[in-house]
């Protein structure tokens, strides 16, 4: 999950040395968040690798206005949906989609299956109850859990309130508790009967 502190300090390097090494690895930790979250809304893989690449040409065109921003990783999401949105006006396309209509896939879920031994039938289970969520919990999921985004920045992102950010969270996290649950009474089922035999 690429940090704040990293992006700031990609930046900078950016802004005041127009060092393109920064620029490239900037560009390499973002790229493909930012394309699949572009894709989540526009729903077009060559529209949303445009877009990501349009968004680092301003980037470079407006570097050193970039360098006081708070929270970077926000910023690049928050340009990356109105850009996103802007795109979808040009298209004349009627309304801009809600969160509930974009195409979100996770890369991967947020905790590390080696450190808590998983076994390869509850990363499945995980990962089904994940996709499983509703599309606005899955999308909150992502951002939250995956990304790296705090609760008010994913509500302002995809103008919500921080309530229902937290109340999705909620959902999201009692479903794979439960999913979690489980798993784990199955494990405690399977090696019982393998002690009986």
């Amino acid at each position: 999950m690429p940090a704040n502190e990293t992006i700031k300090r990609l930046l900078a390097a950016v802004a005041f040395a127009a060092d393109q090494a920064a620029y490239k690895e900037l560009f390499l930790l973002l790229h493909g968040r930012l394309k699949q979250f572009a894709y989540s809304i526009l729903k077009s893989q060559e529209e949303a690798e445009e877009l990501v690449s349009d968004l680092f040409i301003k980037v470079w065109e407006k570097r050193k206005q970039l360098t006081h921003i708070e929270s970077p990783l926000f910023y690049f999401y928050t340009t990356a949906r109105n850009m996103a949105y802007n795109r979808l006006s040009r298209q004349k396309r009627q309304q801009k989609p809600s969160p509930d209509e974009w195409l979100v896939r996770l890369n991967s879920i947020y905790f590390d299956p080696e450190q808590l031994m998983m076994t390869e039938e509850m990363m499945r289970r995980i990962r089904q109850a994940i996709d499983d969520l509703p599309p606005r919990c899955r999308v909150i999921f992502k951002l939250v859990k995956e990304d790296g985004l705090r609760y008010k920045e994913v509500a302002e992102l995809l103008q919500l309130s921080v309530k229902t950010v937290e109340a999705q969270m909620a959902i999201a996290l009692r479903r794979l508790a439960k999913c979690m649950e489980l798993e784990i009474n199955q494990l405690n089922i399977k090696t019982t009967s393998l002690k009986k035999s």
